[in-house]
């Protein structure tokens, strides 16, 4: 069953560029969406937190939120992190991939394989 399928990001992320080649390599058709040309909306993120949660979401790990200051880290909330992802995209952990009502957050190659195993 062909998806319509969507991968969420930024061009120049290294993991995105891991999930695009995997995705190109077997011949996989999808849209790439841009966060830096393209952003987001509080409605899509609010989404994919009701599928996922918004702690699996939020990439703390990341530069731009480590940069945060502190009381902006302090005390999150689900709306609080709805906020900072949609101000700042590169909040998001990278990639996000959607195909209908399934998601997939981050990329590893055995949850990609088991992923498209469902078509």
């Amino acid at each position: 069953m062909a998806r319509f399928i969507t991968l969420y990001g930024i061009k120049n992320c290294d993991t995105m560029k891991k999930a695009r080649v995997w995705l190109d390599d077997h011949g996989i058709t999808y849209t790439f969406h841009d966060y830096k040309t393209q952003g987001i909306s509080a409605e899509h993120v609010q989404k994919w937190i009701k599928n996922v949660g918004w702690e699996k979401l939020l990439n703390k790990a990341g530069t731009t939120f480590r940069k945060l200051p502190d009381a902006d880290k302090t005390n999150l909330t689900e709306e609080k992190a709805v906020t900072l992802m949609v101000e700042q995209p590169s909040m998001i952990k990278r990639p996000v991939l959607e195909a209908g009502t399934d998601m997939e957050v981050g990329f590893k190659p055995e949850n990609y394989e088991k992923f498209f195993s469902k078509d």
